[in-house]
């Protein structure tokens, strides 16, 4: 099992209040043992099993857990056919080939769950550590299930459980549990704003600027929870407000260049991301998007460029990167921006790519980002400023 995401919020500081080796954090951490050596599990009814591809997953686990692996082997195959992606089901039909002693197709599996895992990429840098996961979580959801019932008056395995929650993207469950962990410790900053970021997920994000403003009244200089509220401020139309968050933000990043690169892009600002850009690539000379954003802000800023040098990359943004570079076509880029956020960052691009011949093309692609995307992406600032930038030019 891989470790669980949300011990890795687990320090000194818990939600405002310092904890010991031989308190809250100790406790967490011997159910957590226990629960993975007694094999314990709720009932199938579980609040994950109303996605399908978990329920399989919670079924096929249980039976494993029985010894029945021939039944258990294709629940987790038809998880992995419903979500190609979840790694956690990979990796659980391998272990069930396994003990039924088919070691090659084991392997098989395992490599899988192993590629997935290494391909996967973290969220924006500039965001909160847990908005910064990336997987499924299903075991340690419910691990923390375990731990919820075992020490229920305590907060912290509710922000655990809720962290777990928010880094699948099941807000409302996180949600519940973030506000669950207030009521037990009411005002504690750092859960809400938490629980902010579950409502800004919810699209309430009136709702979650007061949570962004409570947590900001105890932590004035948190970079996360700035930049949290910036984004909850955009959308809400709030433009010069955000800004104000995310300069601040920025400077409280400084030393942090991929974070900073990340903040000046939501601002369109790209002769400040453009150095960070810089120096986020020495640090990882290969990553895609460094290179991709990179390229951005040469085009916006009008900076030559040797397009002949542009990597070839086959992951994404790769498509995106050929596309600058004159090797694919516009129609061959877009059949593979297979999801919500690569459409919004190949619709950004290609207002880039048309702002110097035609602004006006350029300005409808922009504007389809911010009517059709989320406010977290970075796309999505970017096209609102870029559009404010525009306005701003045409009433001079």
């Amino acid at each position: 099992m891989r470790p669980v995401v949300c011990i890795g919020a687990v320090g000194p500081l818990i939600g405002g209040w310092r904890v010991s080796g031989e308190g809250i954090v100790a406790q967490l951490l011997k159910v957590l043992r226990e629960f993975r050596l007694r094999g314990r599990n709720r009932p199938i009814q579980d609040e994950l099993a109303h996605d399908h591809r978990h329920g399989l997953f919670l079924r096929a686990r249980a039976l494993a857990r029985f010894g029945a692996f021939d039944l258990a082997a294709p629940l987790f195959g038809q998880a992995v056919d419903m979500d190609p992606t979840f790694d956690e089901a990979w990796e659980g039909w391998g272990e069930a080939l396994d003990a039924l002693g088919e070691r090659a197709l084991a392997l098989e599996k395992y490599e899988m769950a192993r590629r997935l895992r290494s391909g996967l990429r973290p969220g924006a840098p500039d965001r909160h550590f847990v908005l910064r996961q990336r997987g499924h979580f299903t075991a340690e959801i419910l691990a923390y299930d375990a731990v919820v019932r075992s020490l229920a008056k305590n907060t912290l395995p509710y922000l655990a459980r809720g962290n777990a929650y928010l880094a699948t993207g099941q807000a409302e469950q996180a949600l519940a549990n973030y506000e669950r962990a207030l009521r037990l410790k009411p005002g504690v900053p750092e859960i809400t704003a938490l629980k902010g970021e579950a409502l800004a997920v919810l699209g309430r994000y009136s709702d979650a600027l007061q949570a962004f403003d409570a947590a900001l009244a105890a932590r004035p200089n948190d970079a996360e929870i700035l930049g949290g509220r910036a984004i909850v401020r955009i959308a809400l139309g709030l433009i010069e407000e955000a800004d104000a968050d995310w300069r601040r933000q920025l400077r409280l990043l400084q030393g942090k260049p991929s974070a900073c690169a990340c903040v000046a892009l939501r601002m369109a600002d790209y002769d400040a991301a453009l150095p960070q850009l810089e120096q986020a690539l020495v640090k990882e000379p290969g990553d895609p998007y460094w290179l991709l954003y990179r390229l951005t802000a040469w085009r916006r800023l009008g900076e030559p460029f040797d397009a002949t040098n542009i990597p070839a990359i086959d992951a994404w943004p790769g498509p995106l990167l050929a596309l600058h570079a004159g090797r694919m076509s516009v129609a061959e880029m877009l059949k593979l921006a297979n999801t919500d956020s690569r459409r919004a960052e190949a619709t950004f691009q290609l207002g880039v790519l048309a702002f110097a011949q035609d602004p006006n093309a350029a300005r409808s692609h922009w504007q389809e980002i911010v009517d059709r995307s989320g406010p977290s992406l970075i796309e999505y600032a970017a096209a609102r400023h870029e559009l404010v930038r525009a306005q701003s030019s045409n009433a001079s």
